[in-house]
């Protein structure tokens, strides 16, 4: 016994000492780069399908350069141009090629708008000529190259251009755009969040005609923010948002014949929103997305671009919403591949040129997550899915009668695919909850590696100088359902003591928090508190994604309600294992998770001591239509589901400690939401703390910004958990 008392003692020892080896990661280590992860950036396949594209960038010299690489070996095969050898361009951010691979469109002097939208300036090279040709002295959006790469299209100022790179004469098509009134070309600002596209026009195959939508915004109301800078004035961004209830945009599409400047509209009857448009192969047949303003009845149409005929194709209506996608994919013959949860989970269609539905491709309990083509040669469709279970991600191949189907990259952990033009190959990049990123090079129709290309060893052995802990995935059966959930422990977490608990959560519809990948900025700061003695858990509960369609939909018209009550329930589930301390309990969460860590407080506030929330909403009437109404229709039709989750509405609940942070610049979740929520809690005397970051948007970032708040964050969490 004493033998096994003295190895016990040495063994404690042994295991502090490592401890005392390892250091513990820092706010600052998170948001300077320490820990980030290498990749390859804006790869392209080229049309060979043996050859690809990668934008490389030189920290050192500044100096960005399109590389071309060669699949089967690996090999860099020649530089296709470099900003070295571009005058009057130091470097270029991101690249486009023609259709042909004649013409690289090359993008410099990038700024952000909102979340997808940029300005910049570009630049067209041509490959053969070398020849340099600037678009326009003025910044540009979505400048888009035709099928021949003989012209370029562009919006500028709200108006749709095309320039002639032959003569470098440059054609305004429309004039009517003006700022927070007309828009051609790209999208409105709830479109561009939630539709999540800006680029509103599209060249058809032969580049003869070009689709756009033009946006008449005139009776949306205005949202203004005060911007502080620098200046002895403040300025104002004012635009339009249109909030729940309130009149959107009027959307319209039109056609341009490119050769005549006629450009005509097409009545698409009682379309409401128009959130995809994509040409078919044969140049004269357009396809058109439309959904009702309760999202949920989604059309999808035919035009006929020489007579402007409107054909209807498929419709597809749901109790509650119907998603819209970006799988959409054209055969040789406009037959089309389509996916729709129309059985209860989402899986891949095949439909021929009339809309008939020839079969359904894939099928089980189990959700396709991408969709990546179809190789009409071999008859193979590609795609990502959840066969091997809901946080992992697994590339599979299957034919079009859904039959023969293939494992391609199953491993335990997260597969993202990237496949040649051709099909032949595609690069595999692979992580899971304790290995960075991997990347490598496959045979598309056997799935075989065939090298590694890059991987992130130099992090890994880099992380064995850290206090590390791996995240444990399991299930928590909550109100009925098996919930997907991670947690995290101490290094040398003893089950006989009892730990503090932090809960992470987001909740939002068809999100995912519990998924088998790597690490991001915001695991690395649970270890931070891992390392100094908190249990970190997080918990998926109902109305997240990836476990079906009625799993997911069961929140419709109760946002927060029953996300809330999972919330609730399992941290009081979880503070009665032996090592929890069911008296310090904490939850926090971000925007949507901002939202349900507020809430949790004030309804959970038996069980919760303390929340934070950053960025949240509280009110889902402040929040813009498109996303709010597909859950919740609009306040008028559904007064209760809005108030009565709006924690503002019943700020006497408040009992722990609370932390309310936001961004003044905050252009999606409007900092009206957290002034809302402070005035109520401070007429109903109840003391908390709050801090906002002048013109800093939803993301709260730049300069010092994430580590003087995520530090804020730490102090709070460890003064009051």
């Amino acid at each position: 016994m004493r033998k096994l008392y003295i190895l016990a003692l040495c063994l404690i020892s042994f295991q502090s000492a490592i401890l005392a080896q390892q250091k513990k990661v820092t706010v600052e280590e998170i948001y300077s780069g320490t820990f980030s992860t290498q990749g390859l950036d804006v790869l392209r396949s080229m049309n060979n399908g043996k050859q690809y594209t990668v934008l490389n960038f030189d920290r050192n010299t500044g100096i960005s350069t399109i590389d071309k690489y060669d699949y089967k070996t690996l090999e860099k095969l020649e530089t296709i141009v470099s900003s070295a050898d571009l005058e009057g361009v130091p470097y270029f951010s991101s690249y486009e090629f023609s259709k042909d691979e004649s013409k690289v469109l090359l993008a410099t002097e990038v700024e952000s708008i909102f979340r997808r939208s940029t300005l910049g300036v570009f630049y067209v090279f041509d490959i053969a000529s070398k020849k340099l040709t600037k678009i326009s002295d003025d910044k540009i959006q979505e400048p888009t190259l035709s099928p021949n790469g003989k012209q370029v299209a562009f919006v500028k100022n709200n108006n749709l251009y095309i320039m002639d790179l032959g003569n470098g004469e440059t054609v305004q098509v429309t004039r009517d755009g003006e700022k927070n009134k007309i828009i051609n070309g790209v999208t409105d600002w709830v479109y561009e969040e939630e539709f999540a596209f800006v680029r509103a026009f599209e060249w058809n195959s032969d580049g003869t005609k070009i689709a756009f939508l033009r946006f008449d915004e005139t009776n949306v109301p205005e949202f203004s923010m005060d911007m502080y800078g620098t200046e002895k004035y403040p300025s104002q961004n004012v635009f339009k948002y249109p909030k729940a209830g309130e009149d959107n945009a009027i959307v319209s599409l039109h056609l341009l014949d490119v050769k005549s400047w006629a450009i005509s509209k097409v009545d698409l009857g009682d379309a409401y929103y128009i959130p995809r448009i994509k040409w078919m192969n044969n140049p004269n047949y357009l396809s058109v997305q439309t959904i009702n303003r309760h999202q949920n009845d989604l059309r999808l149409q035919e035009v006929n671009a020489n007579t402007n005929a409107v054909k209807l194709l498929l419709e597809e209506t749901d109790d509650a919403y119907v998603d819209i996608t970006d799988n959409l994919t054209f055969l040789a013959d406009d037959s089309f591949i389509w996916t729709s949860e129309n059985d209860g989970w989402n899986h891949i269609y095949l439909y021929n040129s009339d809309g008939e539905l020839m079969n359904q491709i894939t099928k089980g309990d189990w959700e396709v997550t991408a969709y990546y083509g179809y190789d009409q040669n071999e008859d193979k469709i590609y795609y990502q899915s959840t066969e091997n279970g809901s946080i992992n991600r697994g590339i599979y191949s299957v034919e079009s009668n859904g039959k023969n189907k293939k494992d391609l990259a199953v491993a335990n952990g997260t597969n993202s695919a990237s496949f040649s033009a051709d099909f032949s190959y595609f690069i595999n990049t692979f992580s899971n909850a304790v290995t960075p990123p991997v990347y490598t090079l496959h045979k598309a129709l056997s799935g075989k590696e065939i090298k590694k290309i890059k991987d992130n060893t130099a992090l890994l052995e880099k992380l064995k100088g850290y206090e590390i802990s791996p995240k444990e995935f399991s299930t928590i059966n909550i109100n009925g359902n098996d919930l997907n959930m991670y947690m995290i422990k101490p290094k040398d977490f003893d089950a006989s003591k009892k730990y503090p608990l932090l809960m992470y959560q987001y909740s939002g519809p068809g999100s995912q928090s519990v998924s088998n990948t790597w690490m991001n900025a915001r695991d690395y700061w649970h270890q931070v508190l891992v390392a100094d003695g908190y249990i970190v858990a997080c918990v998926d509960g109902r109305g997240t994604g990836f476990k079906g369609s009625d799993f997911k939909k069961v929140t419709y018209l109760n946002l927060v309600k029953y996300e809330t009550e999972d919330q609730i329930a399992a941290a009081k589930k979880l503070s009665e294992r032996p090592y929890i301390d069911e008296n310090r309990t904490g939850i926090w969460g971000w925007s949507f998770g901002g939202h349900m860590a507020t809430n949790c407080l004030l309804k959970g506030n038996d069980t919760f001591e303390m929340a934070i929330a950053v960025a949240p909403v509280t009110s889902w009437r402040f929040y813009d239509t498109i996303y709010t109404e597909r859950f919740m229709r609009t306040p008028e039709e559904n007064p209760s589901g809005y108030d009565d989750n709006s924690p503002f509405n019943y700020p006497e609940l408040l009992k722990g400690e609370f932390l309310l942070i936001h961004g003044s610049g905050d252009d999606n979740v409007h900092v009206q939401n957290t002034m809302r929520m402070v005035e109520a809690l401070v007429q109903a005397n109840k003391q908390f703390e709050w801090g906002i970051y002048p013109d800093k948007n939803h993301g709260i970032y730049g300069g010092n910004t994430r580590i003087h708040l995520f530090n804020k964050m730490t102090n709070f969490v460890k003064e009051n958990l």
